[in-house]
């Protein structure tokens, strides 16, 4: 049996997780959305009482660091690693913020290779609306750090962030990313130049709180035209439907731990190409269906 392979099985698809915000709602906290996709926002708050814009306020200075050991880098329906240890910090005031984070890594689990990158974000987070530039290096690569020129395959990266969230009794967050410079460019089926693709990335994300500290996050996220995320290969799709349940515990005041398992499916290129669904050590990057097992501790 194919494996979504009818255009009427991932609309359902689509549809159905869509819909799970409204099954699940509960009143319930919720942390803001912040500088990237795995940081967390720490600080003096205050909020207003409204239901729809009860956003917990940053005042005077914030800051944040946290550090997890990941036994895969997902990241938007993408594999990007094995092994892993993330770190990331975070300083901002009133709203505007900036933000560092880590990544010291296997490329896959025959250790043969490493990928360091660290990730630069600026940003302004208020009133549920969070706008940032995510500048990307790899430290590992060949091009200069201020080396924004537009290439094929890994590089420099720079994207600009829109991202917002309902409210906290209402932790329903829409995303959309775009590449704007640097490397995100493919060749064309007919002879010329490399073209850019402006990559794109559209997410409608829910985290649903329930006792004891436990979260359980959804998110469906599709690209709207030609992109990295389907290898250049294809125009729209479906490139990940992602869960991710995760536990926490309060060491003290300010510090907590986490454990968090994800599944993440890119049920596009899975439809392309089902073997992809196979865990090959040796050809990581083109698997579809993925799995990551997080442990973490983090200020709040």
């Amino acid at each position: 049996m194919k494996i979504f392979n009818h255009n009427l099985r991932v609309t359902a698809l689509i549809i159905w997780i869509g819909a799970l915000p409204f099954l699940f709602y509960a009143p319930a906290r919720a942390s803001e959305a912040n500088a990237s996709d795995s940081s967390e926002v720490a600080g003096k708050t205050s909020g207003a009482s409204r239901w729809l814009d009860d956003y917990s306020q940053p005042v005077g200075l914030t800051y944040n660091a946290k550090a997890t050991v990941n036994a895969a880098y997902l990241w938007r329906g993408q594999y990007c690693g094995a092994l892993n240890l993330q770190a990331s910090a975070n300083v901002g005031y009133g709203g505007a913020y900036f933000d560092m984070w880590w990544n010291i890594g296997t490329y896959d689990w025959r250790f043969e290779s490493f990928q360091p990158e660290v990730d630069f974000s600026l940003g302004f987070n208020r009133w549920g609306l969070n706008v940032y530039l995510l500048y990307v290096r790899h430290l590992d690569d060949d091009c200069g750090f201020f080396d924004f020129t537009n290439r094929f395959g890994m590089g420099n990266r720079l994207e600009a962030n829109l991202r917002y969230t309902v409210s906290s009794k209402l932790p329903l967050t829409i995303h959309w990313a775009t590449r704007v410079a640097a490397a995100d460019g493919y060749y064309p089926d007919t002879i010329g130049p490399i073209k850019r693709a402006w990559s794109s990335y559209l997410e409608l994300s829910y985290t649903h709180k329930f006792k004891y500290d436990i979260s359980l996050y959804g998110a469906v996220g599709i690209t709207p035209w030609k992109s990295c995320y389907t290898w250049y290969v294809r125009d729209f799709g479906v490139v990940n439907v992602e869960l991710r349940l995760r536990k926490d515990w309060s060491l003290s005041k300010r510090c907590g731990l986490m454990v968090q398992g994800q599944l993440a499916i890119n049920p596009t290129m899975l439809a392309h190409d089902p073997e992809s669904a196979k865990w090959d050590p040796k050809v990581p990057a083109a698997q579809t269906v993925n799995a990551n097992l997080s442990v973490g501790v983090y200020l709040k």
